[in-house]
């Protein structure tokens, strides 16, 4: 994962961010991860937003084990 110095994540808009006062960053996949596995720290709310944002950059959150693509360009038989 590459890491993010403050002037990058002052510069990430807002809708980047999971959580509140600009907590969690996620602004790719492998930061999506992080914040995934960070979130037992979080409050219901921030959960949702952490595994929203990380199922719409295609990352696994669980459950079934697909990403939200996956489930996204499956055909039924």
């Amino acid at each position: 994962m590459a890491r993010l110095n403050a002037k990058q994540r002052k510069s990430l808009p807002s809708g980047d961010f999971a959580g509140p006062n600009r907590s969690f960053p996620i602004n790719d996949a492998a930061h999506a991860r992080a914040a995934l596995s960070l979130q037992r720290f979080a409050s219901p709310a921030t959960k949702a937003r952490i595994r929203a944002k990380a199922r719409a950059m295609g990352v696994d959150v669980g459950g079934d084990g697909k990403t939200f693509a996956d489930h996204h360009n499956a055909t039924e038989v």
